[in-house]
């Protein structure tokens, strides 16, 4: 959910979704609190750059410059909002499947 481009509501629906599938609270505030500053640049250039899959032809590249306007911003919201909800997909598979094999294997270890 730290992923997921609903600023300011990341945590509340972290929180709801932990209750609706029964998952431990503590681990969801956690987990959801990835979207710390050091990592934002890392989080916005990967959903940039993952949008571009479904962008297509229309695809936009990031130019570092100091040209960046509100309408440039503007022009590449949308293929961003497509890169970030699917880069949290895929990080929420790919880190609960690890967390899940994790915990199988820790359970494992202690019977």
């Amino acid at each position: 959910m730290g992923i997921v481009p609903l600023w300011g509501f990341q945590l509340i629906i972290a929180i709801a979704l932990s209750f609706a599938l029964k998952l431990n609270k503590a681990l969801v505030i956690i987990a959801a609190n990835i979207s710390i500053p050091p990592m934002i640049p890392v989080i916005l250039f990967l959903s940039h750059y993952t949008g571009r899959i479904w962008m297509g032809e229309k695809a936009q590249y990031l130019s570092f410059s100091k040209d960046i306007t509100l309408e440039l911003m503007w022009q590449n919201f949308f293929q961003y909002v497509l890169g970030a909800t699917t880069l949290a997909v895929v990080a929420g598979v790919i880190f609960g499947g690890l967390t899940y094999v994790g915990l199988k294997l820790f359970k494992r270890r202690q019977s």
